[in-house]
This record gives C-alpha cells, sequence and structure tokens, in this order.
C-alpha cells in the first residue's frame, strides 16, 4: 500500500507518522496488490485537529474523517470506519461482480486550486464524470461520505446531480439545456 501523508497547518511527528504506517497496513488483507494508495491529511483547523484518511484501489475510493483535539485519537477512531466501508462495500461488490470489486476507472481526481476569499469561492476542483446508473451513483456517494454526487446517467445519456435532503432521503437534479 502507496502511503501518503499531507499536513495542513501542523507538523506531523514522525512517531505519529509511523503509528499511521503501521495502522494502516493492517488493512493491506483486504486487497491483493501494491496498487493501493492511501492518503491521510492531518489538518488543524482553529483549535480542532482534524484527520482524513481516503484509499483508493482500483479506481473505488473510501473515505473517513475524524475531528476532535488530539490526532492519535482521531487515528483510532477513524480506521474502524475505514475498515468497516471497505468490508461493507467489498462484499456487496464482490457479490454483484462475482469478485472484480473495486476494479473501475477512477471517479474523482481532484485538483485544487484556492482562491482570494473575497471573490466568494474558496476551492475549486476538477473531476472526470464515470457513466453509471443512479444505483450506482447512490452507492458511490454513500461510500464518499458527501452529501451530492455529479455523474452522467447511462439510461438518459445526461449529467445528473445527486444529493442529500434534509430529511435523510435522497434527491435527483435532472438539469434541462
Amino acid at each position: 500500500m502507496n502511503i501518503e501523508i499531507i499536513e495542513r497547518n501542523y507538523q506531523a511527528s514522525d512517531h505519529l507518522k509511523r503509528i499511521v504506517e503501521q495502522k494502516l497496513e493492517k488493512l493491506d488483507k483486504y486487497f491483493d496488490g501494491p496498487d493501493t494508495k492511501c492518503k491521510v491529511y492531518f489538518k488543524k483547523e482553529n483549535i480542532s485537529l482534524k484527520t482524513e484518511v481516503m484509499l483508493e484501489y482500483q479506481g473505488r475510493i473510501v473515505r473517513a474523517q475524524e475531528i476532535s483535539d488530539n490526532f492519535y485519537d482521531n487515528i483510532d477512531k477513524v480506521l474502524p470506519k475505514i475498515e468497516g466501508q471497505i468490508r461493507k462495500y467489498r462484499t456487496k461488490f464482490d457479490k454483484a461482480q462475482k469478485n472484480n470489486a473495486f476494479k473501475e476507472q477512477r471517479v474523482y481526481e481532484p485538483e485544487e486550486e484556492i482562491r482570494p476569499a473575497k471573490e466568494g469561492i474558496v476551492k475549486e476542483k476538477r473531476f472526470k464524470l464515470k457513466p453509471m446508473l443512479v444505483e450506482e451513483a447512490v452507492e458511490e456517494m454513500d461510500m464518499l461520505g458527501h452529501s451530492f454526487f455529479i455523474f452522467f446517467d447511462l439510461k438518459s445519456q445526461s449529467i445528473k446531480v445527486l444529493y442529500k435532503r434534509s430529511d435523510g432521503s435522497l434527491g435527483l437534479i435532472d438539469p434541462e439545456i
């Protein structure tokens, strides 16, 4: 597993990095090959410390985050979340695709550009739209833990936006051009 540690407004100690690598290597049992990529973000935001772990294996992304006042506690809390998601989706995809889980093209390639706050836009991302069915988009959005997901619908051959409503249900936006 390729582990990349990214620090924002914080300098992680070598001890913390070693612990993270040791704990993440235990997840290798779920993946058959060296092409697994893992990004661990340590971010200091005001008085809170945020740890985010993103695992990518053959185009599938699993993500979890934890916020507290201690990075060591965050790691101990975020890794069971990641492992649970891996088991859940690996089982689901294995059943559906007969052991071809996590074998699709990359969905999301972040290219972040930060702009001055006075323009109103503070972050910009670019990603390639992946053709899929609505059901697959629901699973992908759930796996990423996002509140919305943009995708190219295979049935209607159009771009759609899936979003989580305030009552917990899902909504689908189908724009007309």
